[in-house]
């Protein structure tokens, strides 16, 4: 499979991202992209809760959602969005991280919502509460396409192993870690962490990033690390998008999970154990 990672830099304009997104999707379909794939939280970044409130939409009629599922339409792809902030109707107000995976004809054909919260101080000056304006979901998602077996997961999700070894025995053979990725977690764990999850289950890891520093009409600015990354069931780096905004091209050849599982057969070696 081709497959194109979109690597940007979202604002907390929903209109402005989305012709941005759309223009990228064009011009990876122009290069041959059969596979498409968006960060977390393509449609809006923002750290004001009261800015998300007033311009965030319910999936239902969500503006940039249903122009997605267009241009799959359109171009034939599959759209794999890393992520869209949404309301939901959960009575404390808290909105869904949500992927989707688009079909060729533009149908929704799976959701995952991001299922662990970043709460975390990061230093005395970055500090994240995610659980205070998202609420966790609570299922894991595989999705079966023509091209092979996708497992969804989000940013956060990534330092969790039990997550991907259970989507890898589930079935899964490329696991899908769209990010927006603290600046300074990423320059310490993000290389780290991708490619522990990759050799872990036999799987490709292809993790489509947010980059660099977020315009806010509403908030504080936001800096992500960027390096939208591809890497091989045994732990290769394919493709490292690096820090700017654009386009990262891979080739995926699905025989290489066959062949790494055989050599380290890791995931039918589980043995149950008491706790200590």
């Amino acid at each position: 499979m081709h497959a194109a990672l979109l690597q940007i830099t979202s604002s907390d304009d929903p209109a402005e991202n989305l012709k941005a997104v759309r223009d990228l999707v064009r011009e990876a379909v122009g290069e041959g992209a059969e596979i498409v794939c968006t960060p977390e939280v393509t449609n809006c970044l923002s750290t004001s809760r009261t800015h998300q409130k007033a311009i965030l939409h319910h999936e239902a009629d969500d503006p940039s959602l249903v122009a997605l599922c267009e241009i799959a339409s359109e171009m034939k792809i599959w759209l794999f969005i890393g992520s869209l902030a949404l309301k939901t109707h959960d009575g404390d107000g808290r909105f869904a991280n949500r992927s989707f995976v688009l079909n060729p004809e533009g149908r929704i054909v799976a959701r995952y919502d991001k299922i662990h919260m970043f709460d975390v101080d990061v230093s005395k000056e970055e500090t994240y509460r995610e659980s205070d304006g998202y609420r966790p979901g609570t299922e894991a998602r595989i999705v079966r396409t023509p091209f092979g077996c996708f497992g969804l997961s989000i940013c956060y999700d990534v330092r969790f192993p039990h997550l991907y070894r259970a989507l890898a025995q589930a079935g899964a053979e490329v696991l899908m870690v769209p990010a927006a990725f603290s600046h300074v977690t990423g320059a310490a764990h993000w290389h780290t962490l991708l490619r522990a999850r990759a050799i872990e289950t036999g799987c490709f890891v292809v993790a489509a990033a947010q980059t660099g520093t977020h315009p806010a009409s509403h908030g504080a600015k936001r800096k992500t690390y960027g390096h939208s990354l591809v890497v091989a069931p045994w732990g290769e780096i394919l493709a490292d998008g690096g820090t700017d905004p654009g386009i990262t091209y891979v080739d995926i050849d699905l025989k290489e999970v066959e062949s790494a599982r055989r050599r380290v057969p890791s995931l039918s070696h589980d043995r149950s154990f008491e706790g200590p």
